[in-house]
Formats: C-alpha cells, structure tokens, sequence
C-alpha cells in the first residue's frame, strides 16, 4: 500500500497539450537577399494598403503550415518577383525580432539566392508597388521595412560566406 503524502505546495504538472498552449508562439518567416554584380540589394516596396506601405525591404514572408524555411524563401521570392532560382539558396543568418507590431516574437531566417543576372524582369506581386537595385550607401534615407544594419551585416555575409546571428536587427 502506498502511504505517500503529496508534499504541499508541489507544482502541478500540466497535461502535454495544455502545456504546449503555454508556449510562447513565434511567426517565422524568409527572407532572400539577391545581388546584381555591383553588390546592390534587390528591394521591393510595399503598396498602400500593406502594414508596410511605403517601406522598402527584401523579398520574403511568412512560412505557410508545413514549410521550411529554405522552400518559404523560394515560394515568397517568386511570388514577389517572378524570380524562380534554380540554384542552392545559402543561410546567410537569422534575425529575433522580440516584438513585431504587437502579434510577438518573429524569427527571420535569410537566404542569399546568388547575383541577378543583368537585364533579369522583376514581376512584382499586388502586395508591392516598386522595385528597385540599391547599395547600401544609398539607403540612409530610405524608408526600410529590412533595418540598415540588418541589410549591412547581410550583405557582409553573402559576401564573406559566413553567418550573421542578429537581435531586433542588429549583431549580437
């Protein structure tokens, strides 16, 4: 016969799927950095209506249920862009966003997809209005959806072959 008392004030264990819901939810989204062969960034501007109306930033988005990250950065670049790649995209970082317009924490994973060829159409989504090739020194006064030291520390590991871990934008 067990005699064993319950110590007071124990915690409760909560059931596996009601433990789960306590989790905090993440929105996890991808990211492609293309560049023509002057290293300039492909931005694309986000259309009124948009949450980001007027802002410039990369092409890329939300993952849909059962994507990876690497498939939701070639499904959103061709959306935004027509763009199919053919080749690997390379993990170039990842970016913890703590809070993003209210909905919490974002994790943006970034893909450099290689150089654009010269001359390559750009077929924009309805979601944006303009596109454009941009380097870095350029972008001070643009208003950026993708923050400038995001872009910069990007942009350095494309170029460098290396991995850029980023907090709210910014290296750690």
């Amino acid at each position: 016969m067990d005699t064993t008392v319950p110590a007071p004030n124990a915690p409760r264990v909560l059931p596996r799927a009601e433990w789960v819901r306590t989790l905090p939810q993440t929105i996890v989204a991808s990211c492609v950095l293309l560049l023509d062969a002057e290293d300039r960034i492909l931005l694309l501007r986000y259309a009124g209506g948009q949450p980001a109306a007027g802002l410039w930033g990369l092409p890329g988005g939300m993952l849909d249920p059962g994507e990876d990250p690497v498939g939701a950065a070639r499904r959103e670049l061709h959306e935004e862009t027509g763009i199919a790649l053919r080749g690997d995209l390379r993990f170039i970082g990842y970016d913890h966003r703590a809070d993003v317009l209210g909905t919490g924490p974002v994790l943006d994973f970034y893909f450099h997809g290689g150089r654009l060829p010269a001359g390559q159409p750009v077929q924009r989504s309805p979601e944006h209005d303009q596109h454009g090739l941009f380097a870095l020194a350029d972008l001070e006064a643009t208003p950026l959806a993708t923050r400038l030291p995001t872009l910069g520390a990007l942009l350095t590991a494309a170029r460098t072959g290396t991995v850029v871990c980023l907090r709210d934008g910014l290296p750690r």
